[in-house]
């Protein structure tokens, strides 16, 4: 970004993965940072995080903690952010929250910058960051339904264990080994619910994240339907999903069908998803080309391929979409979104 006007920003939840990869994209995208203020639980306070060429102290995020901040951008769990968004809003701050916990509200924008930045503008202190794998899927549809008008989505998800923190990563990590060498594998960590009940992820997939709901469905489905139609603007898409966490450190991958409501060429639709902004088509199949979750991690775009017409819906696409879950699907698009608020004011 070019020289502009400096903002003072806070970043809630800095020693947690997403937190640090807000930080780390405020530096390399030389985002005009006046004053910063790193924000965490009391047990984080006192730690020391370099940014450029200061070094800043972490603080414990309290309501009284955002005076004069302009931008605060949180990802410390929804429950912190229900907390301290409110404090945040009412010291004068835009919130680019990164939770549950405002997704649905009403007057809170869902904001994916490809899908419907303008959104934004409609903001009274707080702009909610979609869930992970929402993202990537509605960034890659939207030039599909803008063109041809969308009916029905199914997706399922495969999605990576850093999706449920770091500690899933240790998880991952610990069992793998003790699988390899024979021994017992004691999960500990996920599925992440409130039942005592874990399972193995290494050499595994288990079909839930987050806790079951009366549908039938987990909380994590529920998200990416809800989240789908209220980004896309329109209640009447039919979504269905299933969501699945495997044994991957970074990147979400997902199979999704989607029924289109007028006829399509292939290619042209191949050449629109080329063309559109933050996707990149992988789609080579005779080299054995397509997007791969180790491929796309530590990558900012969204990648698509195996894209290809249905047998039985000549008006049916099936596609494969990854991206990484951490950049993407969090820290990335908030810190689009708060490229665009400061483009505004200049």
């Amino acid at each position: 970004m070019s020289e502009q006007k400096a903002f003072n920003v806070a970043v809630v939840g800095i020693t947690g993965a997403v937190g640090q990869q807000i930080i780390r994209l405020l530096e390399e995208r030389n985002f005009p940072v006046g004053e910063l203020k790193l924000l965490a639980s009391a047990r984080s306070a006192g730690k020391k995080i370099q940014f450029k060429d200061r070094e800043i102290t972490v603080e414990e995020a309290t309501p009284d903690s955002f005076a004069g901040v302009q931008i605060a951008f949180f990802s410390a769990g929804g429950d912190i952010s229900k907390e301290l968004v409110p404090a945040a809003v009412k010291a004068g701050a835009v919130c680019i929250d990164n939770t549950n916990a405002f997704r649905m509200d009403p007057e809170t924008p869902l904001v994916v910058p490809e899908v419907n930045i303008g959104e934004a503008d409609k903001n009274k202190g707080i702009i909610a960051n979609p869930n992970c794998s929402t993202i990537q899927m509605v960034a890659t549809l939207k030039p599909l339904y803008d063109r041809y008008g969308i009916d029905k989505i199914i997706v399922s998800t495969y999605q990576a264990v850093s999706g449920a923190g770091a500690r899933a990563i240790e998880e991952l990590k610990r069992q793998s080994t003790e699988a390899v060498s024979g021994n017992p594998v004691n999960p500990d960590i996920l599925p992440v619910s409130s039942l005592p009940v874990k399972h193995q992820i290494a050499f595994n997939a288990i079909p839930q994240i987050d806790k079951f709901l009366d549908n039938g469905f987990t909380n994590e489905e529920m998200k990416m339907i809800r989240e789908t139609k209220k980004i896309m603007g329109d209640e009447s898409l039919k979504v269905t999903a299933t969501c699945v966490r495997i044994p991957v450190y970074y990147g979400h991958s997902e199979s999704v069908y989607v029924e289109l409501k007028s006829d399509f060429d292939i290619e042209e639709v191949k050449e629109l998803l080329a063309n559109s902004p933050g996707i990149v088509l992988e789609d080579e199949p005779a080299a054995q080309r397509y997007p791969l979750a180790t491929n796309a991690a530590g990558k900012l775009d969204t990648f698509v391929g195996r894209v290809r017409r249905d047998l039985e819906n000549p008006r049916a696409l099936n596609l494969w979409i990854v991206s990484d879950n951490l950049l993407k699907g969090a820290a990335w698009n908030a810190v689009q979104i708060g490229e665009y608020l400061v483009q505004q004011q200049n």
